[in-house]
């Protein structure tokens, strides 16, 4: 069975509406897709860091508990695990303030082995980390050299906005490590001034990555690819948090490329009726999430779908 390996930050985040707290769940952007991936039953590690405090064993448990495997998760001694506070606007989006320890180094644990055409999945400033560079760019050509399909998040915050320059060499790094690469119209406005799918694909994208997908959030999803160009509607919805919901679509993309056997070599051929599964879990999983409070899908909604595979 192939299976799915996360990379990236594990944090708790406490969501606040109208500036009160209503709920606090194991979160962070990659570990959320592998959590709606362990759901609906894939064969799913991740690779993280965490203190060996009650947090910390709280975000464990709770992996194992949705099917992840918290083998690689290092735990730090000393160490605090991270915390975060999402204060949802009018419109359900998140402003985030981070509570992180930075008293030790990260990703010094060892990684799982990389077997062809799993697929792996990176992004968020974690991916960007120059601390943590070294280590993620040795785990990054593991998985090129073993022909791993590499799915990144570009998930580029406001708040690092001004490192935008100085970060062009590792970003477009990563975007030479990717088969497919996903970016909202949030992240290419932060990072270019840009939001045109079709300029961005053109101009900073298609060089060094294949398939490219755009998200505008309640707007569109836009594909990219060597043969294809296609725009989808979003259905609209009333949400009561986008907190995880680009991360759920990104597990979407991974569960319909598993779900149709699609291995790395296909990729840039993929015909439009292909991409249309793939897409359509994207938009739905994304929706579900909106539509609670949770950062994944429910475990009822990943039972249906698992029945219905």
């Amino acid at each position: 069975m192939r299976k799915v390996i996360g990379i990236g930050e594990t944090i708790l985040d406490i969501i606040f509406k109208h500036n009160r707290p209503t709920s606090a769940t194991p979160g962070g952007s990659v570990f959320n897709g592998m959590i709606t991936l362990g759901r609906l039953g894939q064969k799913v590690c991740f690779i993280s860091d965490v203190g060996r405090d009650r947090v910390g064993r709280l975000i464990c448990e709770f992996m194992k508990e949705n099917g992840v495997s918290d083998h690689y998760v290092n735990r730090h001694p000393t160490a605090r695990t991270a915390v975060s506070l999402a204060f949802l606007d009018d419109n359900s989006d998140a402003d985030y303030t981070f509570f992180k320890d930075y008293s030790y180094q990260g990703l010094q644990g060892e990684f799982p082995p990389v077997e062809p055409d799993d697929i792996v999945v990176f992004g968020s400033y974690y991916a960007l980390n120059p601390l943590l560079r070294p280590r993620m760019k040795d785990f990054l050509q593991q998985c090129r050299e073993a022909d791993a399909l590499i799915y990144y998040d570009i998930n580029f915050r406001k708040s690092h906005s001004y490192e935008a320059g100085s970060l062009t060499p590792v970003l477009t790094e990563n975007f030479g490590y990717a088969d497919i690469l996903r970016g909202s119209e949030d992240d290419f406005m932060a990072l270019y001034a840009m939001n045109d799918p079709e300029s961005i694909y053109r101009e900073k994208i298609s060089s060094r990555t294949h398939c490219f997908v755009y998200t505008a959030g309640a707007k569109q999803v836009v594909l990219q690819t060597p043969t294809l160009s296609k725009s989808y509607t979003v259905t609209p919805i009333t949400p009561l948090s986008t907190v995880g919901a680009g991360d759920s679509f990104n597990a979407g993309i991974v569960f319909g490329l598993l779900k149709q056997g699609i291995r790395r070599e296909q990729l840039p051929a993929l015909d439009q009726e292909q991409w249309n599964i793939i897409i359509g879990y994207a938009m739905r999983f994304s929706a579900e999430v909106c539509q609670s409070y949770d950062n994944y899908i429910s475990r009822d909604t990943a039972e249906r779908i698992r029945c219905q595979e």
